[in-house]
């Protein structure tokens, strides 16, 4: 006997979309222009922040460049402080350990 294949009709969503065809046919990207005024509305809400839409100099460029590679530096040396700080800490867990195990001996 031949196995009875069952297709799915074009019309059929999921769960979540109901049974419409037409969410098929949705565009899902929004366009990057609505996100960026979307973004001007939030910042200027919520942290009085105005962008201006204007091209940057050479030099503005490249104080947000030392800017960005500044902070970039700064939060390299916050994770090697902890780092070592916690790799201290595990070892002389360790050596602690070690010790104790050596002292029961």
């Amino acid at each position: 006997m031949k196995r009875i294949s069952r297709r799915i009709a074009n019309n059929f969503g999921y769960i979540g979309f109901g049974n419409n065809q037409n969410v098929f046919n949705q565009k899902s990207a929004i366009p990057f222009s609505d996100l960026k005024d979307k973004l001007h509305r939030t910042t200027l809400d919520h942290h009085q922040l105005d962008f201006h839409h204007h091209s940057l100099s050479k030099a503005e460029k490249e104080t947000i460049k030392q800017k960005i590679r500044k902070e970039a530096k700064l939060q390299n040396r916050k994770i090697f402080a902890v780092f070592t700080i916690l790799l201290i800490g595990v070892l002389y867990f360790i050596k602690t350990l070690i010790d104790s195990l050596m002292s029961n001996i």
